[in-house]
């Protein structure tokens, strides 16, 4: 079924590109015949690779278990042995995903360039382009080490920021906006732009920041990873295709911004789905931290090479909302205590996935702590079970995965993975009822 899934999506995605391109100058015809040929390259390379390689990064130490599946074994009461035991499955496979990426991307570069004279050759949108692959290889390279050394989040959180920089200077260096229209209803206030500066820059680090590591704090499920970041991409297509169709051929710049962000997202969409058909349950492959900080960098250059960050933010909106939901655990002076795996728990007998819990003794957190349980516990944002003889309290774990879990119930995995991937499809559509319907009634013009 995943299989007819991207079959379908491929084919209309393909006849929309071609609808799109008519209306495109000849070169940019060519361009995007030759991308959208590469990627296809790019899927088979993807999945020849991912199937060849398996057993030497098993042999080289990057694998994994599987711990939600009948193969890893327990005890008479359904507790995991340690040390764990079961099949071991190739980790890191985001690896070759990305690096297929980058050659497709290196190799494009002649047929995206080849066309232009070298007396008006496009300096500007060539330095642009080589910055975003420039900063998606620094990323991906970053995620192989934090996969090799599992560096510590103190360490991981500051990466991102230095491999974004070669895209902000270039960005910097090319003149591009730095501002944001004003509401109708401000502009007596604020008048009609307000130009942010250097804040601006600060917003574009903290995207990067953000999309790097909030799709590695909002897995756990087989195909999650790969599947939001497929929804996602999927979604900045759509938005690209529909930008070329409503904004004028007079305004050029705008124009192209769209088209150079579907030279980067259709060969990320190519080698994501064939890591998907993969990882999709029962997975085969781990996708591993490098395809986490690959994904995340793609979303965050691809945006800021299209002028529409604020779209993104509203694509990424269940990252956001996960974000949030975690922050008790994920930032110890919150209280609620962080178990080494938030990933929901298996019940070996139905062969469900459930909510996991965290343990912690109420009248031992700290004032803050305290008010977060209850209020966590007031308005039945957690499973909150009933306290023990000590006074040790089970709540389930803070992601918005074990939040679906506790309000539709246990399920099958790919049941839980579809259903996440359902509220991912769900805010982009959402997305864009706001990016095109609400922004008509605070905006006079909407591009």
């Amino acid at each position: 079924l995943l299989e007819q899934v991207l079959g379908a999506l491929a084919a209309i995605g393909v006849a929309s590109l071609a609808a799109v391109a008519r209306a495109l100058p000849r070169h940019l015809q060519v361009s995007l015949a030759a991308n959208l040929g590469l990627s296809a390259i790019g899927f088979a390379v993807t999945t020849s690779a991912i199937h060849g390689m398996g057993p030497a990064f098993i042999a080289a130490r990057l694998r994994g278990i599987d711990l939600n599946k009948r193969t890893t074994r327990r005890d008479e009461a359904g507790a995991l042995l340690r040390p764990v035991q079961g099949v071991e499955i190739p980790e890191s496979m985001g690896t070759i995903c990305a690096t297929a990426f980058i050659l497709v991307m290196s190799v494009f570069i002649p047929f995206a360039f080849a066309s232009s004279e070298r007396h008006s050759f496009p300096h500007a949108d060539l330095a642009e382009y080589l910055a975003a692959v420039l900063t998606i290889t620094f990323a991906t390279f970053m995620g192989f080490a934090d996969d090799v050394l599992d560096l510590r989040w103190r360490h991981k959180i500051p990466l991102p920021f230095l491999a974004t920089l070669p895209l902000l200077l270039v960005y910097y260096a090319n003149g591009n906006e730095t501002g944001v229209m004003v509401p109708n209803q401000l502009r007596g206030l604020l008048g009609d732009y307000v130009d942010l500066g250097v804040f601006f820059y600060f917003f574009l680090l903290i995207l990067a920041v953000f999309s790097t590591h909030t799709i590695n704090i909002y897995a756990g499920v087989n195909g999650l990873e790969a599947g939001q970041s497929v929804v996602i991409g999927i979604s900045v297509m759509i938005l690209n295709v529909v930008q070329l169709h409503r904004i004028p051929a007079k305004h050029t710049e705008y124009r192209e911004q769209h088209v150079q962000s579907l030279f980067l997202i259709i060969p990320f969409l190519s080698v994501t789905a064939a890591l998907l058909r993969l990882n999709w349950f029962p997975s085969k492959v781990f996708v591993g931290d490098t395809f986490c900080y690959f994904a995340g960098m793609t979303f965050a250059a691809v945006c800021i090479v299209g002028h529409y960050t604020k779209t993104m933010v509203l694509f990424m909106l269940p990252q956001w909302i996960n974000f949030l939901y975690s922050c008790p655990q994920l930032f110890k002076p919150l209280g609620i205590p962080n178990p080494r795996h938030r990933m929901p728990a298996f019940d070996p007998v139905l062969g469900h996935v459930k909510n996991s819990y965290t343990e912690l003794k109420p009248s031992e957190l700290k004032p803050l702590g305290k008010a977060v349980f209850w209020v966590l516990k007031t308005f039945r944002l957690a499973d909150v079970r009933p306290p023990r003889k000590d006074g040790t309290v089970e709540v389930s774990n803070l992601t918005l995965i074990n939040f679906v879990l506790y309000v539709m119930g246990p399920c099958r995995e790919d049941v839980l993975c579809f259903r996440l991937l359902m509220l991912q499809v769900s805010c982009s559509i959402l997305c864009f009822a706001v990016r095109f319907g609400l922004a008509s009634y605070v905006f006079d013009f909407v591009i």
